[in-house]
C-alpha cells in the first residue's frame, strides 16, 4: 500500500509542476506578445516623424 500512496504523490506533483511550467510558458508568451504589439505601434508613430534612425555623418574610426 505505501508504494502505491508513494506512486500517487509522485502522480500528482508532477502534474502540479506540469501546470506550474505550462503557465509559465504562457506568461513568458504574453509578455513576448505584448512587447511585441508595443513595438509595433510604437514603429507606426516613428515611422512618421521627421527624426531618422540613422545618424548624419558616418562614424569616425
Amino acid at each position: 500500500m505505501y508504494e502505491y500512496e508513494f506512486q500517487q504523490l509522485r502522480a500528482a506533483d508532477l502534474i502540479r509542476r506540469a501546470d506550474h511550467e505550462r503557465q509559465a510558458r504562457e506568461a513568458t508568451r504574453a509578455r513576448r506578445a505584448a512587447r511585441h504589439e508595443a513595438a509595433e505601434s510604437s514603429a507606426e508613430h516613428e515611422s512618421h516623424s521627421r527624426r531618422s534612425r540613422r545618424p548624419r555623418s558616418a562614424r569616425t574610426a
